[in-house]
């Protein structure tokens, strides 16, 4: 079962890094809960599709050096990742955008059930984004 969701993880990212987001809402539940990087919880499947249409529309990203881990069992999975990644247009609350560069340490961890991604929760250091963004 570790092996299933290890490959589930994969696919996830394979289309992140693909900018495929049907691919990637492909991986997830139609309940899935969403827990946003400093933000609040996010819950069903039309939430996540509009987080994605956002982030696409705001960041060009790239995962790189993934590290996936599963538990045995399946029903929990991790990544460890570094995104590489283009400040494209500006966010709410955030500096203006201006085509800035940024590379910056994640870590996201996954409920699985059903074969699908139930829970996605992802961490990064905001301060060390800003720094990046800020010193462009």
């Amino acid at each position: 079962m570790g092996h299933e969701a290890e490959s589930l993880i994969r696919r996830y990212f394979a289309a992140f890094n693909a900018k495929d987001s049907g691919g990637m809402i492909a991986c997830v539940s139609p309940t899935v809960r969403h827990d946003v990087n400093q933000g609040a919880r996010r819950e069903g499947v039309e939430l996540f599709r509009d987080f994605l249409a956002h982030m696409n529309r705001c960041y060009d990203e790239q995962a790189v050096e993934l590290v996936v881990m599963a538990a045995p069992c399946g029903t929990r999975a991790s990544a460890e990742f570094v995104i590489e990644g283009k400040y494209l247009s500006t966010d709410t609350g955030l500096p203006k955008a201006k085509g800035q560069t940024y590379r910056l340490a994640c870590g996201s961890f996954f409920e699985i059930a059903n074969g699908m991604i139930s829970r996605v929760t992802t961490y990064y250091n905001l301060a060390d984004w800003l720094k990046q963004i800020e010193a462009q």
